[in-house]
């Protein structure tokens, strides 16, 4: 047997966990042979890829990104493009795929499994933001840089009575914020599923001054000032139709200092918090992922994605993984709403 792996959408650290698990097992316990696809779907379209062997991924294991690159091509916006599919999968004589990504990937690896096309699906999100799966590789080691960066803004906040705002990653969902800002003991935590008060921030600053210490406040990229809008870095448009977003941060910060009197600065950690290599516990998660997807193409089981249900590693549909993101409930983050201020 043949199968093609590729990773796609964003990196994230673990992704090389999830490749090296992948072809360990399935060589060593099945005998298979393995061709990574290149730059996401991109690969299976243009038929650009590369054999993957033991050797392949002997060291990969610790290293952040991905050795098989990434992007955010959509096949269903190319003209033919489920037929050039077919087409190089053929000539290469590959007869399952692993698609490991977040929404975007695993909903183009839904609709190819309805066309006819073999795919099994490993979840790939920082945000967390996958539903039926508890956790997603990635997330822990972003929610660790974050938490190390804020620890290390505290002391410079504090040498110069200043208010920082730290813009973390999460678009539709704050998970990064509200665990990295209650990690990091954040004076307040904004994120997408709640539009906030500038008025209740800029009380909670004061409130944190009044005690002679400096606010920290967290901020998701997608949080919204109630009647705002999404900042929007550029008006650009990927091929799934996400718009990239930012600004929040600098945002508040000015809205900040223009209320306060107080200097506010605005720190964005973009895509350092998708660099470097991986927690052991997003290396350990993603292993799993990878020796449990080889055991799904092995039972000829297509259409679903392995996830995280407490400890263990089960199978969803991939129509059921892709049905609607997982957001920060209510009550998770009246939580955190204590330590406001």
């Amino acid at each position: 047997m043949r199968v093609g792996v590729l990773t796609g959408g964003g990196d994230c650290p673990g992704l090389n966990a999830v490749i090296r698990a992948v072809v360990r097992k399935g060589v060593e316990v099945h005998g298979w042979e393995f061709v990574g696809f290149r730059n996401g779907w991109q690969g299976p379209l243009t038929g650009d890829s590369r054999p993957l062997g033991l050797a392949d991924v002997e060291d990969i294991l610790t290293r952040g990104g991905t050795i098989l690159r990434s992007s955010r091509t959509n096949p269903y916006k190319v003209d033919g493009g489920v037929d050039q599919i077919r087409k190089v999968l053929a000539d290469q004589g590959v007869d399952a795929l692993i698609a490991i990504g977040g929404e975007d990937t695993l909903g183009v690896a839904k609709r190819l499994t309805d066309d006819g096309i073999g795919v099994v699906g490993v979840p790939k999100t920082i945000d967390n933001d996958l539903g039926a799966t508890d956790y997603t590789f990635g997330f822990d080691t972003a929610v660790s840089i974050a938490t190390e960066a804020i620890d290390r803004l505290h002391t410079t906040a504090e040498s110069h009575h200043r208010a920082l705002v730290i813009e973390v990653m999460g678009r539709h969902a704050g998970w990064i914020a509200l665990h990295s800002g209650l990690a990091g003991g954040a004076s307040v935590i904004l994120v997408p599923e709640r539009q906030f008060s500038v008025d209740q921030v800029v009380q909670w600053v004061e409130r944190r001054f009044e005690k002679e210490y400096a606010p920290i406040i967290v901020v998701a990229e997608g949080a919204l000032p109630e009647g705002g809008e999404e900042k929007l870095l550029t008006g650009e448009k990927d091929a799934f139709g996400h718009v990239r977003l930012g600004g929040i941060g600098n945002w508040l910060a000015d809205e900040i200092s223009e209320r306060t009197g107080k200097e506010s600065r605005a720190v964005v950690l973009g895509h350092v918090q998708r660099g470097g290599t991986p927690t052991a516990y997003d290396r350990v998660l993603a292993t799993r992922f990878g020796l449990h997807a080889v055991d799904a193409v092995a039972d000829g089981d297509f259409g679903v994605m392995v996830a995280l249900k407490g400890t263990d590693i089960v199978r969803v549909k991939l129509s059921e993984a892709t049905a609607e993101l997982k957001t920060v409930p209510l009550e998770r983050y009246q939580e955190a709403e204590v330590f406001f201020g």
